[in-house]
């Protein structure tokens, strides 16, 4: 009786079912110029430690800035991370396996601003909260 008053049909057991349950798909949050570009990137190049462009078949770039993220982060610190996302990148940024933070532009012209701005942010002992590098022969979180 009490699945029937929860609104269970037992003749219709798919009937009303809930199905998001779970994360939803990754590639919806994908930035606009890497899901028109998606499979069709042709090279990558490391400009500078911590500074990459990607190049599309049509000609489109995409600038990632990654910088050193921490295992475990505070809230603060997480907020800190997507203000700065939405400050500079509308809004989007990707964690990788190693736990940096890579913010990527679709244009030459906010990569200076967006490293200003991480280069602005400083613990009060001093040193960097987001440390730029961590790509090619450079050291990594």
């Amino acid at each position: 009786m009490a699945f029937i008053s929860s609104g269970y049909n037992p003749d219709k057991p798919m009937g009303d079912r809930i199905t998001d349950i779970g994360p939803q798909k990754y590639d919806k949050f994908f930035p606009p110029v890497i899901a028109k570009n998606k499979g069709k990137w042709l090279y990558h190049e490391i400009i500078k430690p911590g500074l990459l462009v990607h190049v599309a078949e049509r000609g489109d770039e995409v600038y990632t800035v990654r910088c050193g993220g921490a295992r475990l982060m505070s809230v603060t610190h997480i907020r800190e991370v997507c203000e700065i996302a939405d400050k500079n990148c509308d809004g989007h940024l990707r964690f990788t396996t190693r736990n940096n933070i890579e913010f990527m532009v679709d244009d030459k012209s906010k990569v200076d601003p967006l490293i200003k701005d991480l280069e602005s942010r400083k613990f009060d002992g001093g040193s960097f909260k987001f440390p730029i590098g961590g790509t090619g022969a450079g050291v990594t979180n």
